[in-house]
């Protein structure tokens, strides 16, 4: 299935929503008792999911069409959103840094969460060197504590695509990376959350970005330098990660900061980020003064 939050012209809130093609079917109208987002959903167990699924079997709930709402960020208040840096070794080598023995993990703070379609913007004055980086969102869906490698699928709920928006003047001026990546409307998420059971292998996915028409990274999961069972399996190590948790899983080559000449999101840029199997996600961006 696909969930997404939508929302309508009328209503500032976001509904969570189960999409099939062109139509939007609210769960609100398949349960008495409706988990308001997918975090409560994924916190409600495997017993929701399946009431879920059952009520949309019966087919009698109104079908909306999409056309009509609206897309908030398909994940809202995670627990945490886990960044994992040099994922791929074509974009850490044109970023000049090493790929180490170890992930490089940072986290990417709340407020830069945002939706398909939606605006980005942020002002010159901070910087003029903003990229993009097209990325393999996964939901953790149970508890993973020392999961092994050979496991850790299991405790994945879904998966989503992240666009990790970045400033590259402040990525390299400071130590870590948080600030760089977190500015308001930063991390793009969606259209829509896939659960695991759509993604037979989450290492082969085509994924690629478009900027202003054009395609500037296209590649596969499968050329990730540790797959997401074995990210998981490492961060499970130090820490429990809880349902709900976003991780982003790195991005491939062909960041804009690399090429010649250099490729920078624009005032009035348009980029989608997109990923076989779930979807196509765009920003458009604004540089105010």
């Amino acid at each position: 299935m696909r969930f997404a939050h939508l929302v309508r012209s009328d209503s500032p809130d976001a509904a969570l929503a189960v999409v099939d093609g062109t139509d939007a079917i609210l769960v609100s109208d398949l349960l008495d008792a409706p988990p308001a987002t997918l975090q409560h959903l994924i916190d409600a167990g495997d017993e929701a999911l399946d009431a879920v699924r059952a009520a949309l079997a019966k087919g009698t709930a109104p079908r909306h069409p999409l056309s009509d709402f609206g897309w908030a960020s398909a994940v809202v208040s995670p627990p945490v959103v886990l960044a994992v840096g040099l994922n791929y070794a074509a974009h850490s080598s044109e970023l000049g840094l090493k790929t180490d023995t170890a992930p490089t993990v940072f986290t990417l703070w709340p407020n830069s969460l945002t939706g398909h379609e939606h605006t980005t913007g942020w002002p010159r004055s901070l910087s003029e060197s903003v990229d993009y980086e097209a990325e393999l969102g996964v939901i953790m869906g149970r508890p993973a504590k020392d999961v092994s490698v050979e496991d850790a699928l299991s405790h994945v709920w879904g998966y989503t695509v992240v666009n990790d928006i970045t400033a590259r003047d402040i990525q390299f001026a400071e130590a870590q990376w948080s600030r760089c990546k977190s500015f308001d409307g930063f991390t793009p998420t969606g259209p829509v959350v896939v659960t695991a059971d759509e993604i037979a292998d989450p290492q082969d996915l085509h994924i690629w970005t478009i900027v202003d028409g054009r395609t500037v990274q296209d590649a596969s999961t499968g050329q990730m330098v540790r797959s997401v069972a074995k990210l998981v399996a490492h961060l499970s190590q130090s820490i429990t990660l809880l349902p709900g948790t976003l991780i982003s899983t790195g991005s491939p080559g062909g960041a804009g900061y690399s090429r010649d000449p250099q490729i920078f999101l624009r005032d009035r840029s348009t980029v989608t980020v997109g990923i076989d199997g779930i979807g196509e996600l765009t920003t458009h961006c604004r540089i105010y003064d």
